[in-house]
C-alpha cells in the first residue's frame, strides 16, 4: 500500500517530462502544418531557451522564463482587418491559457503579463489589437477603417482566444483545461467587452483599471485640458509643479479618516478637502494657488456635465490623485499631468478622426450635449463596454475579479464603481454579485501599479514575490474558478528596495481593510475586511 504514492508521485513526474519533451519536440512549422487552424496563419515556430528573453528590440527582457514554444500567427477578422498575435507554451504546461490584454491604442502585447504567466506554468498568449502601424497613438488607423476600430475596441481578443486555444493544445498534445484573459487599463477594457459581448471564450477574467466607458473617458480628459488652459496659451493654468503641493495638502487633511496615520486617503469619497485653503494671500508662490489656479482645479474635481441635462458625463478626479509620487526635480512620476496633453488635449486624434472626420477640429467648440450624442451614434457601439448584463457569463460559470486604484489619475475609480453597482442592481443583490464578480480597491494605488500605498500584489506588479491565491490576483482568479474559492482578500505588499515593507489586505467593495487597533499598522494580520 505504501508503494501507492511513490508510484503516482513517479507517473506524474514522468507524465511532466514526457509533455515537456513534447512541447519542444513538437515545435516546429511542420508540426503546426496538422493543426485545425481555420482562417489561423501560423507565421513562425521557434524553440526559446530558458532564461532571458527579449521579444522585440523594443520589448523590455523578461527574466527567468522557462524555455517554451513561441508561435506567432494571425488570423483576419474583415477584409480590411487583421490580428496578429503570438502564443508561448512553456516545456511544463499546467494544461491552462492566459490571455494577456493591450495598454492604450498601442499594437504590442504586454510580453511582461504573457512572462509572468508563462512562468507560472501557464501558456500565455497576447496580440496586437487588430492594427499594424508604427505610431498607433495617432490613431489614424481607425481613419476610415471602422473594422480596425471594432478590432481595438469590440473584438482583438475575441478574434484570437479560440486560435490561441487551438495552437497551445496542438503544441501540448492536450485541451486546455481553463482559459482566464489577464490586463489592465485597455486590457481592463477588453476584459470588460469579453464578459459582456463573448461571454464563452474565458473561465475567468481579471480586469485592471476598466477603461471600459470609453467615449465619456475620452470626453473627461478633454474636460481636463479645457479646464486647465486658456486658449492660444501653450502653458496650463495649473502648473504640474503645484500638484504634489495639492496631493500633500489632502493628504494631511484626510489621512486619518481611517483611524490612522500612513500617509494614504482611504476612501476619497470620505475626504472633505476645501482647496481654497490653498489660495496665496497675495501674488503667486510655489506652495499656493493663485484664483485662476485654484478655479482650474476645482473645475477637474467637479468633472464635465450635460451643460443641457445637467447630468454628471464622467466623474471628476478625486482629491490625492492629483500627484503620487515625485520626481527628484519635484515635477510629479504620476499624476493628472499625464492626461493634460500637451499643446492639444489628449486623444484628441479620438475627435478628430474617429467622430468628426476633420483634422481642422477645434476641441474649443466642443459641446458635452451634442457632441458626445454624436460620439455615442459613431463609435459608442464600437468601443464603449458598459452593459452591466452578464446574465450570460454567469450562467457559463465564469468569475470576475476587478482591481482599481482609489488614486488612479487616468481611469476614473468612481467609473469602476458605477459600472460595478450597475452589475449589483442587475443581479438584485450583493450575494448574487458576489458569486462571480468581485471589485478590489486599492489605497494608494495609481494606475494599475505603483503609489504610495501597498500596491504589489502578484504578476500585475512584475514577477510575484508570492504566487498563490492569497497575494497573486491570476492564482486568486484560478482558485476561485477551479476550486470555488472566492477571494475574501487579497493580500497586497510594499515593497523599497527589494524589501516588504507593508502587507495590507484588499477587501472586496464594498467591504474595506480596517485596523483593529492591535498590532503593526503595516501588518496584514492586524486588519480586517468589513
Amino acid at each position: 500500500m505504501r508503494l501507492l504514492p511513490v508510484l503516482v508521485l513517479l507517473w506524474s513526474a514522468g507524465s511532466a517530462a514526457a509533455q515537456a519533451a513534447s512541447v519542444l519536440e513538437h515545435c516546429s512549422q511542420e508540426h503546426f502544418q496538422t493543426a485545425e487552424l481555420e482562417r489561423t496563419a501560423v507565421r513562425d515556430v521557434s524553440v526559446v531557451q530558458a532564461g532571458t528573453f527579449k521579444a522585440s528590440t523594443t520589448a523590455p527582457p523578461l527574466a527567468n522564463l522557462p524555455a517554451f514554444c513561441r508561435v506567432q500567427a494571425s488570423v483576419p477578422t474583415s477584409s480590411d482587418s487583421l490580428v496578429t498575435f503570438e502564443v508561448w507554451i512553456p516545456e511544463r504546461w499546467n494544461g491552462k491559457l492566459v490571455v494577456a490584454g493591450n495598454g492604450g491604442y498601442g499594437n504590442v502585447p504586454s510580453y511582461r503579463d504573457m512572462g509572468n504567466a508563462l512562468a507560472q506554468g501557464y501558456a500565455a498568449a497576447g496580440g496586437d489589437t487588430g492594427h499594424q502601424t508604427p505610431t498607433p497613438d495617432d490613431l489614424l488607423w481607425g481613419d476610415g477603417h471602422p473594422e480596425r476600430i471594432v478590432d481595438w475596441g469590440s473584438r482583438s481578443i475575441h478574434a484570437i482566444a479560440g486560435p490561441a486555444r487551438r495552437l497551445a493544445a496542438h503544441a501540448g498534445g492536450a485541451t486546455v483545461r481553463r482559459a482566464y484573459f489577464y490586463g489592465c487599463s485597455t486590457g481592463g477594457h477588453q476584459a470588460y467587452a469579453e464578459i459582456q459581448r463573448y461571454p464563452g471564450d474565458f473561465d475567468g477574467v481579471a480586469a485592471g483599471a476598466p477603461g471600459n466607458n470609453r467615449v465619456r473617458l475620452n470626453a473627461a480628459f478633454l474636460w481636463q485640458f479645457l479646464s486647465n488652459h486658456e486658449r492660444g496659451a501653450s502653458d496650463p493654468i495649473l502648473p504640474p509643479a503645484k500638484l504634489p503641493v495639492i496631493t500633500r495638502a489632502v493628504v494631511d487633511a484626510c489621512d486619518r479618516l481611517d483611524g490612522m496615520a500612513d500617509g494614504i486617503v482611504d476612501d476619497p469619497r470620505s475626504c472633505r478637502f476645501d482647496a481654497r485653503s490653498l489660495l496665496c494671500r497675495e501674488g503667486d508662490g510655489a506652495d499656493c494657488l493663485t484664483p485662476a489656479q485654484l478655479s482650474a482645479l476645482e473645475k477637474m474635481y467637479q468633472g464635465p456635465k450635460n451643460p443641457r441635462t445637467g447630468r454628471q458625463v464622467y466623474p471628476g478626479w478625486s482629491p490625492s490623485s492629483e500627484a503620487l509620487t515625485t520626481m527628484p526635480d519635484g515635477r510629479p512620476a504620476s499624476g493628472w499631468q499625464q492626461y493634460w496633453g500637451g499643446n492639444e488635449p489628449t486623444r484628441a486624434n479620438f475627435w478628430r478622426y474617429w467622430v468628426f472626420g476633420n483634422p481642422q477640429y477645434d476641441w474649443w467648440t466642443f459641446d458635452f450635449d451634442r457632441d458626445l450624442r454624436l460620439a455615442d451614434e459613431k463609435v459608442g457601439g464600437l468601443v464603449d463596454q458598459v452593459d452591466p448584463d452578464l446574465t450570460r457569463f454567469k450562467a457559463s460559470g465564469g468569475k470576475v475579479l476587478v482591481y482599481q486604484g482609489w488614486q488612479d489619475p487616468v481611469v476614473n475609480a468612481l467609473d469602476t464603481i458605477a459600472y460595478y453597482e450597475h452589475v449589483r442592481s442587475r443581479q438584485g443583490s450583493q450575494a448574487r454579485t458576489d458569486d462571480f464578480f468581485r471589485l478590489f480597491l486599492v489605497p494608494g494605488m495609481g494606475h494599475c501599479s505603483g503609489g504610495t500605498g501597498a500596491t504589489f500584489f502578484g504578476n500585475q506588479g512584475g514577477p510575484a514575490l508570492v504566487v498563490d491565491a492569497d497575494h497573486d490576483v491570476l492564482a486568486a482568479l484560478d482558485a476561485w474558478v477551479e476550486k470555488g474559492a472566492a477571494p475574501s482578500r487579497i493580500i497586497a505588499s510594499r515593497v523599497e528596495g527589494g524589501k516588504t515593507v507593508r502587507t495590507r489586505p484588499l477587501c472586496p467593495y464594498p467591504t474595506r481593510a480596517v485596523y483593529g487597533g492591535k498590532g503593526s499598522p503595516d501588518d496584514a494580520a492586524s486588519f480586517t475586511c468589513r
